[in-house]
């Protein structure tokens, strides 16, 4: 079976996947890295970055772990990690799953707007704190479905996002945001192995742009996860593990 190598999204962690990773077959070799940011106390520390340092980063990593032809998947920023990393180093994975993923922003008044909102974000987390960002954060209607979750599920969501540095939460919003992210719509097509995009059925937002994704890369499928917001992994992750097994069948 080809090794799994999976991403998390903003705020979550290598943890964020458990309920995933535990319905995959036992014997399966799973990576899963802290992004930058996301990796404990001192994450918020200086040092170089960027949206590129971070994918090259990454590669090292999977590297250094001896994994190859790989299956990829990320949700949300670690979707856009993701496609990042299948344009640089090919190479390296055999499939891929999309989850909640951007291609990146093209229009540069909407790239100075995402930059001014990642800012403010960034300004609560150093002058408020953990706790009042993330009463903030979840309050967004990109996670309005989430109500709809049992309370421990959602209670072992906000114990996990109050673990991190604030500091390294804006770091990772200063150089990881999708105003840092390049524009990668244009170069979809270069992708040449099977990638599944998958969006929930509520995050129409996100849905819309994995259609015009799937359109665009080389071998490419749209699934839509009924009754899911943004965080298919968090609120569907049978689903998402169907979604990671039809990945490792798919080349």
């Amino acid at each position: 079976m080809k090794p799994f190598v999976l991403l998390h999204g903003f705020t979550g962690s290598p943890r964020s996947w458990r309920c995933v990773v535990s319905l995959l077959p036992k014997e399966a070799v799973v990576f899963l890295p802290a992004l930058l940011g996301h990796d404990g106390p001192g994450s918020g520390s200086a040092g170089p970055g960027g949206f590129a340092a971070e994918v090259e980063r990454l590669a090292l990593l999977i590297r250094s772990a001896g994994i190859e032809r790989a299956h990829l998947a990320g949700y949300s920023l670690g979707g856009r990690l993701a496609l990042g990393l299948l344009l640089a180093h090919p190479a390296l994975f055999s499939s891929a799953t999309l989850i909640g993923a951007h291609p990146g922003l093209e229009s540069p008044a909407e790239r100075a707007e995402r930059g001014r909102s990642d800012a403010r974000w960034a300004r609560l987390l150093q002058d408020d704190g953990i706790e009042t960002f993330v009463d903030t954060w979840e309050r967004q209607p990109l996670f309005a479905s989430q109500q709809a979750l049992p309370g421990d599920l959602f209670a072992e969501q906000r114990r996990e996002r109050l673990t991190h540095d604030p500091r390294g939460l804006a770091r990772a919003l200063e150089q990881l945001g999708l105003s840092q992210m390049p524009a990668y719509r244009s170069r979809l097509g270069r992708i040449q192995v099977p990638v599944e995009v998958v969006t929930g059925a509520l995050d129409v937002r996100f849905t819309d742009l994995a259609a015009g994704m799937r359109k665009q890369l080389g071998d490419a499928r749209a699934s839509v996860v009924p009754g899911a917001g943004h965080n298919v992994v968090l609120e569907r992750p049978a689903m998402v593990a169907d979604a990671l097994r039809r990945g490792v069948e798919a080349e």
